[in-house]
């Protein structure tokens, strides 16, 4: 999508006002996504000189003779360089030289003579963006007689020298190019006198006609990047890569500017294109340190809030546009420029960091909400957000929140999971200091915060990623391996090692950067295989002969070995649907397969998912056929370290909400809704529940309108239906909080044991869970729609007596108010393989909890 130009569209942040002595071109309104076309110098000039105000006919007749002999000695100049500006001029004929200068005087009677003719090549580089080292013909350099200077300002009139013992106009070179050898032995601190406004003998009237900007020179400055940063990211092991690359606020040499680095590898040229060159990046092209194809440039006076992309000069001689890929900030979608920030937030969570770690989340409470910023409540900023989110959360009990990907996307129906930025938080709700202060104020109320992150594929917008530099560059070289065969996106090149490094710094920074305590990484199983959605003939085994990728299963393990080392307390959790071994396994461990671990903390539990809700929507007649599917996930339910997911891909796209799965009519769809719940944060595993499902939502999530909150307003009839189902969640969540039984053992088969797994023809399912003292909890599900009197279940010796803690038919939540009023005592009568049982009324469709007295 091309954007417009700031001053078309008032809903996007206002340019600066010309920085670096870069006016606005004579009548341009150009869009800020395409390479400049610049007009050539003389004919903006002879413009100029036509729409002087008050221009007397003498003056005119006394100036028009000397521009007319000036355009004409340089019409073949100029042509070339407004051709080679728009990245269409043939690069086989270089602009022709300027006809020689006199000598200038300046300031304490020196001489300023013209400097020798830049080379043919170097002047059509320039002016075509082909440039890879600007610096080493622009700017002062010690040569023959004193410093030569140069200077490349497009559409200025005059440029003048400023030092603390010279004042001295430079030659005019034509095409924007101004220079002279000065009479210095070093070259000292300087800065540049830009003009262009006509002077008085040009015919201006009053002095604010004559416009000059004193600017300092960005090609007077050392490189900002040193040695160790250029090895690091060459070498694809800078951990800090944002410090590095993209726009980075600094003072540097005593000078407050901006450092703009990129890694373009294949471009023959890069330029920098904003708001405060109006978006003509000719005066600004960047230099290339060394082989590790970065390009950087300091641009002095530019600050925060700035707008920019980089005009790449591609292999073939073309220009494109493009968004910074390390750009921390970025415009509203539709609009597309990176934002030149930095972060002022203050941090206040120093104690919620100092133990999150403190448990091991395997071992630990781990109860999540996850939600869709943009539609949780829609219109709120993140701000807005923070007063809001975390007392709902921190209300309900969960531990922590879970946002749908918060990295910016320009389709905001992609939820999130087409990324463009993977630096940026969303500029939809606010900056990247605003989303800190959402994260803060969650960890302050005692919430922790994960975040999905979409490390898989991304995007072919032509301003982003793909073909970023005029070649494959983030994305596989081979086709058939970037191409996703079933988002329309394209796939990282995990065997790139600057790709890689690209991805796990990404990783890092929003631990570090926004103090971010999980990363759910979304399409795991797109990664690890070969001949992922792809038919037979239209993919490539690896060097071992399989299926699986070896550069991605490399990549996600340096990935988790890295953020683990470097940020204490963070949990990595997979969406992985297959039976990859090893998903939580720790790196350095082989397993069967010859592969170690790809060291996850968690697995969401895609199985127990699908079965379980499988089971559910069935009536309860035929549930008894599919009572196995209950059962299964015990079964492997310790080969990894689970979470059980009630995701948003569970309640969109027809699928229908949770709710509405459920058979039967209202009451018995509530009923089941209550018990399933019941049975989930029973069962062994973390649970993850999206947002709107806590309340029994009817209709399935949309992006463009979000949860259905009306149904919990008082004057609505069946408000009580729904915050019923609310209530159990916090109940839910608070007795499983305080009852480690629940969550201590999650991951180890100690910690569970079935009661009752076989009775089928009664929809009942019964088993205890143990916490690390040997304290159990008794779990017991009637997925059926009568009451069962009387129903004995086997229960460990040593309880003196149990009593309810959970019971989803209770009448506060909605239901028929069945229960068991008094406390239960074991009796002697040998009952599942146990020596004691104890008799319970269980009602319809309901889950029952009960601990020892």
């Amino acid at each position: 999508m091309t954007a417009r130009p700031p001053s078309e569209n008032p809903s996007e942040p206002q340019p600066q006002l010309p920085a670096n002595g870069v006016p606005a071109p004579a009548g341009a309104r150009r869009k800020r996504d395409e390479p400049p076309a610049r007009e050539g110098k003389e004919a903006k000039e002879a413009k100029d000189a036509q729409g002087a105000k008050g221009a007397k006919s003498d003056r005119a007749g006394k100036s028009a003779k000397p521009e007319k002999a000036a355009r004409a000695e340089r019409a073949g100049s100029a042509d070339e360089a407004g051709k080679a500006a728009g990245g269409s001029a043939d690069a086989s004929k270089p602009p022709k030289p300027p006809k020689p200068s006199k000598p200038l005087k300046g300031t304490g009677g020196h001489i300023v003579h013209p400097a020798p003719p830049l080379p043919e090549a170097d002047r059509h580089r320039l002016l075509s963006g082909a440039h890879h080292d600007p610096h080493s013909v622009l700017g002062a350099h010690p040569g023959k007689g004193g410093v030569v200077l140069r200077a490349l300002r497009p559409y200025a009139k005059g440029v003048t020298v400023v030092a603390k013992d010279l004042r001295a106009q430079l030659h005019d070179d034509g095409d924007g190019f101004f220079s002279g050898v000065l009479p210095w032995r070093k070259v000292p601190e300087y800065s540049l006198l830009v003009r262009y406004g006509i002077t008085a003998e040009e015919g201006a009237d009053t002095a604010d006609e004559v416009d000059e900007q004193e600017v300092q020179d960005p090609y007077r400055f050392l490189p900002t990047l040193g040695d160790l940063d250029l090895h690091l990211v060459g070498e694809g092991r800078h951990e800090e890569l944002w410090n590095a690359l993209g726009a980075r606020p600094m003072v540097h040499q005593g000078v407050t500017g901006t450092r703009f680095t990129v890694w373009a590898p294949n471009a023959q040229g890069v330029r920098i294109s904003g708001d405060f060159n109006y978006w003509d990046g000719t005066v600004f092209p960047m230099r290339s340190l060394g082989s590790t194809g970065v390009w950087e440039l300091f641009v002095p006076g530019v600050g925060e809030g700035a707008l920019y992309k980089f005009d790449i000069t591609r292999p073939d001689g073309t220009h494109t546009l493009r968004a910074d890929p390390m750009a921390r900030r970025t415009e509203v979608p539709p609009s597309t420029a990176s934002i030149v920030t930095e972060s002022h937030h203050v941090w206040h969570d120093e104690e919620w960091l100092a133990h999150r770690g403190d448990l091991p989340v395997h071992e630990a409470p781990f109860s999540v909400y996850e939600l869709h910023l943009a539609s949780w409540r829609p219109g709120l900023t993140y701000r807005q957000l923070a007063l809001q989110l975390p007392s709902y959360v921190k209300d309900l009990g969960f531990t922590h929140v879970e946002l749908m990907p918060v990295a910016e996307h320009p389709f905001g129906g992609s939820w999130g999971y087409q990324v463009t930025g993977f630096y940026a938080p969303t500029s939809r709700m606010g900056t990247p200091d605003d989303f800190r202060f959402l994260v803060d104020t969650l960890h302050r109320a005692g919430i922790g915060v994960i975040v999905d992150w979409v490390p898989a594929h991304f995007p072919k917008d032509e301003w982003a990623l793909a073909q970023f530099d005029g070649r494959p560059l983030y994305e596989h070289s081979d086709p058939s391996r970037a191409e996703h065969p079933d988002w329309g996106t394209l796939e990282f090149d995990f065997g790139r090692t600057e790709v890689r490094n690209f991805l796990v710094a990404n990783a890092v920074y929003w631990c570090e950067e926004f103090h971010i305590d999980g990363l759910r990484v979304d399409a795991v199983a797109s990664m690890l295989y070969l001949d992922y959605s792809r038919e037979a003939g239209e993919w490539t085994p690896n060097e071992r002969g399989g299926r699986e990728n070896l550069d991605a299963v490399a990549f996600l393990q340096e990935m988790n070995a890295t953020v683990y080392r470097r940020c204490p307390g963070v949990v990595t959790i997979a969406e992985e649907s297959t039976a990859w071994d090893g998903v939580t396994r720790p790196t350095h461990l082989i397993g069967p397969g010859g592969f170690g671990g790809l060291g996850f903390g968690l697995k969401w539990n895609m199985g127990w998912m699908h079965d379980s809700l499988d089971y559910v929507s069935k009536e309860p007649v035929h549930r008894k056929y599919h009572h196995s599917e209950m059962t299964f996930s015990m079964v492997y339910a310790y080969s990894e370290n689970y979470v059980l997911p009630i995701s948003h891909d569970e309640v969109v796209h027809g699928k229908r909400s949770l709710v509405s799965k459920m058979p039967g009519d209202w009451w018995q769809q509530r009923a089941n809704h209550r018990a399933y719940l019941g049975y989930m944060w029973a069962h062994p595993g973390k649970q993850l529940l999206f947002m709107g499902q806590e309340f029994a939502q009817g209709a399935e999530w949309s992006e463009s309108h979000g949860p259905d909150w009306w149904l919990l307003d008082p004057s609505y009839a069946a408000e009580a239906d729904h915050r019923g189902v609310r209530d159990l969640v916090r109940d839910l969540n608070a007795v499983y909080g305080r009852t480690p039984a629940l969550w201590q053992r999650d991951t180890v088969p100690e910690g569970f044991a079935w009661v009752e797994g076989d009775a089928g023809e009664d929809n009942v399912f019964a088993f205890l869970r143990f916490d690390a003292q040997g304290t159990p909890l008794l779990a017991v599900s009637n997925f059926s729609p009568v009451v069962r009197h009387q129903y004995r279940i086997g229960v460990p010796d040593g309880v003196s007596g149990w009593t309810e803690v959970i019971n989803t038919d209770a009448g506060r939540y909605g239901g028929g108010d069945v229960f068991n009023m008094d406390t239960l005592k074991p009796e002697p009568v040998p009952t599942h393989g146990r020596p004691a049982s104890v008799q319970l009324t269980l009602p319809p469709l309901a889950t029952l909890w009960l601990k020892p007295v």
